[in-house]
């Protein structure tokens, strides 16, 4: 096929509306993406039914960004269940819903690459985020799983694991100089990840045709491998 008659590339970010959808959105739409960014409004990830409307109006799907979160930090002897709930729902089982649908299409496509927002949680298991890291962690599986599941179809999947980054989301905590100080001083480099570069990272491992059901950590906090 022509290339010029070619269609252009189509991405769906859930979760659109945060700070680091929005740079994954100009980076990709800098790369000659056609990009849709839904809000919650548009697309409930956590409802069946919301996603099935959604997908339905979805006739090709290149890329998929599971961005979609939610945080509702906690020790967990005072978390309530509906905490915990919200916030697997959301994470985990939002982004299987998503990625249910999205592995349907592409398949059908033979290409199509799903890539998952993690979070160095999952690997650290911090205070007060039981919820949240156990959430991220099913995440670092169920990536896993997709990678095995359709790589012979051709389908992609990826996790991706940001750092921490200065958003509206994180905005509450960083204003705390004391926890500000402990965050970068845990950081190899003394600094964050911005969203610009988690971006730009997200846009590049797109382009990276053999590589499926691998996590990549983007900050320069560093751990003991198992």
């Amino acid at each position: 096929m022509d290339v010029s008659t070619s269609p252009p590339r189509t991405a769906v970010i859930t979760g659109g509306e945060g700070d680091l959808a929005k740079s994954i959105y100009e980076e990709l739409k800098q790369a000659g993406f056609d990009v849709v960014t839904p809000g919650r409004g548009d697309l409930d990830v956590t409802n069946a039914d919301s996603v099935k409307a959604f997908f339905a109006t979805v006739k090709q799907l290149d890329l998929l960004v599971n961005n979609a979160g939610v945080c509702r930090d906690v020790s967990i002897a005072k978390m309530e269940e509906t905490e915990f709930d919200q916030v697997v729902d959301v994470n985990l089982k939002g982004a299987f819903l998503v990625s249910q649908a999205a592995v349907k299409l592409m398949a059908k496509q033979r290409h199509g690459h799903i890539v998952n927002i993690g979070s160095y949680s999952a690997l650290s298991g911090p205070y007060g985020q039981a919820n949240y890291a156990a959430a991220k962690a099913g995440l670092i599986g169920l990536t896993q799983s997709i990678a095995k599941e359709y790589g012979a179809r051709n389908v992609r999947a990826n996790c991706v694991l940001p750092g921490f980054l200065e958003t509206k989301m994180t905005h509450h905590l960083l204003v705390d100089a004391a926890f500000r100080e402990n965050l970068l001083n845990a950081h190899a480099l003394g600094r964050l990840n911005t969203p610009q570069d988690a971006a730009r990272f997200i846009v590049f491992l797109h382009s990276l045709e053999n590589v499926s059901g691998q996590v990549f950590q983007l900050d320069s906090r560093v751990r003991r491998w198992a």
